[in-house]
């Protein structure tokens, strides 16, 4: 009896050390957004993108409203996000970002509001581009990780 009483102690403990260890998602949040910018970057390599992709669920879904308007998750969607974000890695010769606001939804998600200034050569079809923007990412978390992506801009 001394024993289960013994171990059903230390079972609870186990699962009070693990709610105390939550992820704090505005510190995700920060993290979230300087891993994605970096991606942005003149000088952004694989380095900076599997960095950034390291906070994606493998399935994860992302949706750029306009423009993309599927919301799927897919098992292959880390493996298609990189596939786009390695056409256009390199192509801005200026990016910066400035983050507005973040929110913080309980223990599921977050969102950031950011406004952007980039120049660069498309990749495709090898014309300048430039663009500003205020975008809003909402963002869902799955044990620790980005499972959901939806882009709007303002």
């Amino acid at each position: 009896m001394k024993r289960l009483f013994t171990f059903g102690l230390l079972l609870v403990s186990t699962f009070l050390v693990d709610a105390e260890e939550a992820l704090d998602l505005n510190k995700f949040a920060q993290h979230y957004y300087s891993a994605m910018t970096a991606t942005q970057a003149p000088n952004a390599s694989e380095k900076e993108l599997e960095a950034y992709l390291s906070l994606l669920t493998d399935d994860v879904g992302s949706q750029h409203i306009p423009y993309q308007v599927d919301d799927s998750r897919t098992a292959d969607g880390k493996k298609l996000m990189r596939k786009g974000m390695s056409f256009y890695l390199g192509a801005h010769t200026h990016y910066e970002s400035e983050l507005l606001n973040t929110f913080i939804f309980n223990d599921s998600g977050f969102a950031i509001r950011y406004k952007n200034h980039a120049k660069g050569i498309h990749p495709q079809s090898k014309q300048p581009i430039e663009y500003t923007s205020v975008m809003m990412e909402v963002i869902e978390v799955e044990n620790g990780k980005v499972a959901m992506i939806r882009k709007y801009h303002e």
